[in-house]
């Protein structure tokens, strides 16, 4: 037993000893099926806090023959496999995390000389027995203990990507550290698996694209994976349930990202939340918006209209294919967005390829990140809002009129002007403060057509609830005319109260008029 090699399972034993432990030992099961095949190199990128080194920590207190994980395990979903016991602490364990070697050297020949002598240190000394020909060369004594033992090593790496992190514009230093895994791990007998981490996929680069036998599991795919990302929705109201907490707000404040289908909820904010009885910005707290600021800041055409429209709610289509999975290499808003999905600042849809931003944790890091310089049009709109939701319920329809009139002409330089769906983004934003309130949603379907806004009053809100229709060269009467000849109410079958029919239209000479019409549904 040593600290890298053939570890123990205190580090999984804290995380169960934890007051909120999600079962995720199901991940076990695929890793086993991947042993001593094709498939056996699995790099796993997410977000920090979304369970990473959790994961890694299980996977070693499972395989690690320096120690007895079975009464650890036996209660968790992975002792009901039929190989739970066939892999069960039978293998030679290599848990590194990247980090810790990186920050103990200045360069990348240092870390990796470092780790190589770490490493066969604790080799040396748990195989003492094996007649190794050069005890200096790793792999020629992972190789020698294997065929001595006959017991292959699983290899399990954290932080895998740290040093295209923190060392991004180091391209010889990338290089050195993409030959040492290459050549520790690939084409060598004695390797089992090898399971990494990061919140980068692998870096594409020439010929060391690089670790081409990895099978990547991403943020943008992730594959059979997926409900060991984060927490399902069906944890998550276990938990709202056994701590009390609203599931709706839960889900409003850290839902959102959807792994092909799969709701997935922020995993370390959840727990805070269910653990401090509250609602706050954990995740994001960990570190300094200035993170997402100098992305969205990027000066690449288009792109400060697609920021804003993410901000009013909208789904933005993108390309990630041409991502170069580092941090410097970007050019285009998708090389930009395909980050933020690596980095968890937004989410993506495997199916119809277009991003958003998940949950109201993640639209505040937003907000902060355009509070300063060259966002003041948006700005103003957002700070404003409170003011516009209050004229509408009061129905006060010159006011409602002047305000957007007012978000929509101070927001001309980033959006088109006489365009419905701009129009529709604007009013997003001047409506951006109902989203505490209001559950909001675009072109919902509604009735015998789609409504354009349709503002839902959340638990224990007593505001009325709001279907807003937008017309461009025809009245606000028309506008109201069509939400009624449309039936849009009928969006609201499970909600009985007034609702506000609102209609706004504008004209090619820029005025702005609405009308306010009170009805009451019943359920």
């Amino acid at each position: 037993m040593g600290i890298y090699v053939n570890p123990d399972n205190i580090d999984f034993q804290r995380a169960i000893n934890s007051q909120i432990y999600v079962d995720k030992s199901g991940l076990i099961e695929l890793t086993n099926a991947k042993l001593f095949t094709e498939q056996q190199f699995i790099c796993v990128s997410r977000p920090r806090r979304f369970g990473k080194s959790m994961a890694a920590n299980m996977l070693t207190a499972y395989y690690s023959r320096g120690c007895d994980s079975r009464k650890m395990l036996s209660e968790l979903k992975i002792a009901k496999s039929a190989d739970f016991e066939k892999h069960l602490n039978k293998y030679n364990v290599i848990h590194i995390n990247m980090v810790d070697f990186l920050d103990r050297s200045k360069t990348m020949d240092e870390m990796l000389d470092y780790l190589r002598r770490r490493l066969l240190h604790e080799l040396k000394k748990g195989f003492s027995d094996v007649d190794c020909f050069d005890w200096d060369n790793l792999q020629s004594v992972l190789g020698e203990i294997y065929t001595d033992k006959r017991i292959a090593f699983i290899f399990i790496i954290d932080e895998w990507d740290c040093i295209f992190r923190i060392h991004k514009n180091d391209s010889d230093a990338q290089t050195k550290y993409l030959d040492f895994l290459r050549n520790l791990l690939k084409d060598q007998s004695y390797v089992a698996l090898a399971y990494m981490t990061g919140i980068l996929p692998i870096k594409k680069y020439g010929e060391h694209s690089a670790l081409n036998m990895f099978t990547e599991v991403s943020m943008t795919n992730p594959r059979e994976y997926a409900e060991y990302t984060g927490f399902t929705e069906d944890e998550v109201k276990g938990l709202c349930e056994k701590y009390n907490m609203p599931f709706d707000e839960t889900k409003r404040w850290y839902d959102g990202y959807n792994l092909k289908g799969i709701a997935t909820y922020n995993p370390r904010s959840v727990v805070m939340s269910m653990t401090g009885h509250d609602f706050d910005s954990y995740w994001t707290s960990t570190e300094t918006y200035e993170a997402l600021k100098v992305y969205i800041d990027m000066n690449f055409d288009g792109l400060k209209d697609k920021v804003t429209r993410l901000v009013a709610g909208e789904k933005i289509p993108i390309n990630p294919t041409k991502f170069q999975n580092d941090m410097t290499t970007l050019r285009s808003a998708d090389d930009i967005f395909t980050l933020l999905v690596h980095l968890g600042y937004l989410t993506f849809d495997f199916y119809t390829k277009c991003v958003w931003i998940p949950n109201s944790e993640v639209a505040q890091e937003f907000i902060n990140s355009i509070e300063d310089g060259g966002w003041e049009e948006v700005m103003k709109a957002i700070n404003a809002s409170d003011k516009l939701l209050q004229a509408t319920i009061n129905g006060d329809e010159q006011a409602v009129a002047d305000l957007i009139n007012k978000a929509h002409s101070e927001n001309t330089s980033i959006l088109k002007y006489n365009d419905e769906n701009s129009l529709s983004c604007v009013i997003s934003i001047a409506y951006y403060s109902a989203k505490r309130t209001y559950t909001v949603e675009r072109e919902l379907p509604a009735g015998k057509g789609y409504a354009d806004l349709v503002f839902k009053p959340r638990r224990n809100n007593s505001n009325p609830a709001m279907i807003v229709e937008l017309k461009y060269n025809k009245s606000a009467e028309s506008a109201i005319q069509q939400i009624k000849d449309k039936n849009y109410p009928d969006c609201l079958k499970d909600y009985s109260g007034e609702v506000l029919l609102v209609g706004i239209s504008y004209d090619d000479n820029k005025r702005h008029c609405c009308r306010i019409e009170k009805i009451v549904c019943q359920k």
